[in-house]
Order: C-alpha cells, then structure tokens, then sequence
C-alpha cells in the first residue's frame, strides 16, 4: 500500500507539471486566434468585441499567474472552455466526440500488438535459433524502425489506392448514421482496418524484443531448472513460471508505450482522416485553438499517468515483494 501512495502522489505532482507546461506552451505562440478567426471569415470587429470574445473563450485580461490559477480551476472542475475552430461547440463536447475513436484505435491496436509481440518473444527465447526466432526478431527489428506515418502510407497506397480493398479514410462510411445496426458496425470495421494494423506493426517489435530479452534472462535461473528437475511439462514451465516473471517489465513498457503510440495514432489519424483526437488535435493547432489544444493535451497526460498507475496496481499484484513493502 506504500508503494501505491507513493505513486499517487508522483503522478499527482507530474499532473500538476504538465498542467504548468501546458498552460505555458501555447501562450508562447505567436498570433491572435480570436483576431485569425474572423480574418478567415473576411470580417472584422471592434476592439471591444474582441476582447469580448477573448474573455469568452478564456483569455481573461489579467496578470499570468492570476491566468494559472483560473486555467487550474478549469482543468479541476473540467470547464475546458468553448473551441475556437469548432465554435459553439464546447472543448468537452468536441473531445467528447473524438475520444472514443482513438480509445478504439489505440486499444485495439495496443492489445493486439501486446498479444501478438509477447508470445512471439516467448516463443523465439524458448526455441532460440528457431524458424519462430530467426524470422520474428530481424522482422520486428525493422517494423520498430519505421515510422508509423510511412506504414500508415504504404498500406494507404497499397491497399486503399491501388488495389482498393479498403477505404481510404473516415471512421465510416458518410451515407450512414452511428447506430448500432449491422450495417454501421460493419462500416466501422471495415475503416479501422488499415489503421489498426499500422499502428500494431510498428508496436509489435517492440514487445517482441522485450519479452524475448526477459524471457532469456529468466530460463537460466535455479527456479527453471527445478522445475524441469521435477518433471514438469515444457508449457507449465514456458508459461505459469518464465513467462509470468517476464511479464513484469512488459507492463510497465506496455504502460509507458502508451504515449508513443498516442503520437503515432496522431499521425496515422491524420493520414486515414480518422475523426480521433490526434486529427482534432492537428485541427485546433492549425487554428490555433488554445482552449482545444490544451484540452486535448491534459486529456493524453491524464491516460498516460492513469496508464502507468494501472501498470503499477498491476506490478504490485503479479510481484509479491511490493505488496510487502
């Protein structure tokens, strides 16, 4: 129970950090957002109205920590205020309608590639020099050194453009409404295929060689040997012994991953016009949006630290020793 006080408190004071940075980042960029907004539109206003509307949207004329301090009590009461690109829409409503898009990408993709990286390292380290080792390790090598904007093209081109198996982008198709009728489901699937399998590629490697690393490291203990010494089977000993301690270090990789893959949906989102946050996030800083952009920043620093923290309740329950401490 220590150990997890000590971390709340970590993650409270890193929230708090982050909240600071980004409060500070986007008033450190140059231009007017409320001035940019209606030069779009061809219009103009008086002075008067503008800071009319500066005031609406959060910019209140005062000193910069009297500003801090009304930006913490909207992060803490969850008042992110209205969304200059999406006016009259609320910076709540507009995430609102874009997160459940990326949970689904990112964790559909995330598990998948949890799955499928870490028994392909378990099996490569027990069979080490095998067929599965030989082809998985060089192959997922390569997958981590690509960038998710170059695999999120190749299968756009490849699959998309030229061979036209799949759509090209959106979450599904226009002709339809949100329902859960067949139909919308199966719209839904069929768009999230190629950015599914995009951001597990490049996600894959890296559990792999995670997972194979930990495995090595562990089938040379004294525990591994007893247990072959006792006869048990070779699976007994590949999963519920070596397997179960590998995955330690996973989880928390599993957990601290969780941002990269994040800046990786942005950017497979932009390139399949997925409506999740990294494409409203790419929206709101071409505009910049401050209230959006620092909306959807605190959103991704919240999961992250709740992704870690989960990863630690995690920890603590598959390693005894912490329950202890």
């Amino acid at each position: 129970m220590g150990f997890l006080l000590r971390r709340v408190l970590f993650y409270l004071v890193a929230f708090l950090c982050a909240a600071t940075f980004n409060f500070s980042i986007p008033r450190m960029m140059p231009g007017d957002p409320i001035a940019m907004m209606f030069s779009q539109a061809g219009t103009t206003l008086p002075l008067e109205s503008l800071d009319a509307l500066r005031a609406t949207f959060g910019f209140i004329d005062a000193p910069l920590f009297t500003q801090y301090l009304h930006y913490l009590k909207s992060v803490f009461t969850g008042d992110l205020g209205l969304s200059i690109k999406f006016f009259p829409l609320s910076v709540n409503e507009v995430i609102g309608r874009a997160l459940p898009w990326t949970l689904f990408l990112v964790g559909l993709s995330t598990l998948m590639a949890f799955a499928i990286g870490s028994w392909l390292g378990i099996r490569s380290a027990w069979r080490r020099g095998g067929r599965v080792d030989r082809i998985a390790t060089p192959t997922s090598l390569v997958l981590q050194s690509v960038p998710p904007v170059v695999v999120a093209l190749i299968f756009l081109y490849g699959l998309s453009v030229a061979l036209d198996l799949f759509p090209s982008g959106y979450a599904y198709s226009p002709d339809l409404d949100p329902s859960f009728s067949w139909a919308f489901i199966a719209s839904v699937a069929e768009h999230a295929v190629l950015p599914v399998i995009s951001l597990t590629l490049v996600q894959v490697g890296g559990y792999l060689i995670t997972m194979r690393n930990n495995m090595i490291n562990l089938l040379g203990e004294d525990f591994i040997t007893m247990g072959r010494a006792k006869g048990l089977s070779d699976a007994r000993l590949r999963y519920n012994y070596a397997a179960r301690n590998a995955l330690l270090p996973s989880i928390t990789s599993f957990a601290m991953t969780l941002g990269i893959v994040l800046g990786g949906s942005l950017i497979t989102e932009i390139v399949f016009n997925y409506p999740g946050l990294g494409y409203v996030l790419f929206q709101g800083i071409l505009a910049r949006d401050y209230p959006l952009i620092q909306g959807q920043l605190m959103i991704m620093t919240a999961a992250m630290l709740s992704a870690n923290f989960i990863a630690d309740v995690l920890y603590v329950y598959l390693d005894p020793r912490l329950r202890k401490a």
